[in-house]
């Protein structure tokens, strides 16, 4: 009785045994276990997994950094430096000072400042605010004038950033805004109305030519798979020369008794009002792009129409296996793609050109809008902001030539660029040494070994 007294007693120092253990102490498995063989030892609780994450200010500084706003940012500064680049180059005083640049390299530097500082001081002068003028009223203008330039811009880019999210190239910016102009200006001037009436009716008929003429995109690629590239190029064609033979013959849109191909002027009563008086050219037309942002917005990220346009934009076949009508998808984005275009037509001829058209009203617009929506990254309010920005080009454009003597296509060369940068973001963020989107940054941890993080 001793000895198995003895051998049941836990050694001094020993861990005690689980209960569960102590009442299986006859099974058979435990009788034949030798006696020398130690007690066991209770199971580890897992260590602790190492905190790997970044900390949360880490992570947004890399989502600041890596996103697709930075990236925009960036590519209009690079373009700006490029433009100073092209400005200082074709400076005549910076190229005669750099003739004798070893012996005085601070005539060429003071040259190229005063280029390069000189045009662009007069384009923010011609594009937000002019400091020679006495009253603010009149130092104020240019600022109207680059919303006036950008009211069409904003409205096209609306268009061509919406087919973007469906996942439609929509390059016939051209011909919705002649369709569209053509509907538009044919209610204008035909027609004796009272003006909030005649404005309204002139307005619809233009966005629905428009709507029309992208619609017709829409359901071919739907109908037949044509690819909408081809078909907006087509129709771009076709478009300009239907509203040329139209503007040639009489009683469709050439104006009575006039040889040239132009419409009759645009009636008094269909006519955009001046927002800010006679003095200011900016009209009702910024109004209904600043509405028409706001809508699209809302479409896109509010609706359930929004919502399928998303998904098809993000994947057409995983969306037909959803559910999703893809097909009839594609026509209604064409038809709003087109219908928004369409606005900026509109906006041309009961805007800009209120005393007749002609087959250049579009003035390159339909092609602009594709670089508005690329800068905007086809978000509503990064269109607004990007239409604004290439309407203070425009703006300020013909200032820096008349002022400085620049020559405007440099901002074309500009415009031309920030398309290239956007088009390149791995090349921006080697420049700025940016991270990639979508990196994450992990803290450095020693090799912590299983027995010691048991330990």
């Amino acid at each position: 009785m001793s000895d198995n007294n003895q051998q049941n007693t836990p050694a001094p120092g020993a861990a005690p045994e689980p209960a569960a253990a102590s009442a299986s102490a006859s099974a058979p498995a435990s009788a034949s276990a030798p006696a020398s063989s130690p007690a066991p030892q209770p199971a580890a609780a897992p260590a602790p997994k190492p905190d790997t994450e970044a900390p949360r200010s880490n992570k947004i500084l890399n989502e600041i950094l890596g996103g697709s706003f930075l990236i925009s940012i960036l590519a209009v500064l690079l373009a700006l430096i490029a433009g100073a680049i092209l400005i200082a180059a074709t400076n005549e005083d910076v190229q005669t000072a750099s003739g004798y640049f070893f012996s005085r390299p601070g005539d060429t530097l003071g040259a190229i400042w005063q280029a390069v500082s000189g045009a662009y001081s007069a384009l923010f002068q011609g594009s937000v605010y002019n400091f020679r003028r006495d009253s603010f009223a009149d130092g104020i203008k240019p600022l109207t004038e680059t919303l006036t330039f950008a009211t069409p811009l904003i409205a096209a880019g609306l268009g061509v950033g919406l087919a973007f999210r469906v996942g439609l190239f929509n390059i016939g910016g051209r011909g919705q805004m002649l369709i569209a102009a053509a509907c538009a200006g044919w209610v204008g001037f035909s027609f004796q109305l009272p003006a909030p009436l005649h404005i309204t009716l002139a307005v619809l008929a233009g966005i629905a030519g428009g709507a029309i003429w992208g619609g017709l995109v829409g359901f071919l690629k739907a109908r037949t798979g044509a690819h909408e590239v081809i078909l907006t190029i087509m129709l771009n064609y076709v478009a300009f020369y239907l509203i040329s033979y139209m503007l040639r013959t009489p009683g469709l849109l050439q104006a009575p008794g006039s040889p040239n191909p132009k419409s009759p002027p645009m009636a008094e009563t269909a006519v955009f009002p001046a927002l800010f008086g006679s003095k200011y050219n900016l009209h009702l037309g910024f109004i209904l792009v600043i509405v028409a942002t706001a809508l699209v917005w809302y479409l896109l990220n509010r609706s359930s129409l929004g919502f399928r346009f998303r998904a098809v934009g993000e994947n057409p076949n995983a969306a037909k296996v959803a559910g999703i009508d893809v097909k009839n998808t594609y026509v209604y984005a064409m038809l709003f793609s087109g219908g928004l275009v369409g606005l900026a037509g509109v906006s041309q001829v009961l805007g800009t050109v209120t005393g007749g058209f002609s087959g250049g009203i579009d003035a390159g617009i339909g092609f602009d809008a594709i670089t508005v929506a690329l800068l905007g990254r086809s978000k509503p309010i990064g269109i607004f902001f990007a239409g604004i920005l290439f309407g203070a080009f425009k703006a300020g454009g013909f200032s820096m030539q008349a002022a400085e003597g620049v020559p405007v296509d440099i901002v074309v060369v500009v415009q031309s660029l920030i398309v290239l940068f956007i088009a390149a973001p791995p090349l921006v963020r080697a420049i700025f040494f940016l991270p990639k989107p979508g990196g994450r940054a992990r803290r450095v941890l020693p090799n912590v070994s299983k027995e010691v993080a048991a330990k």
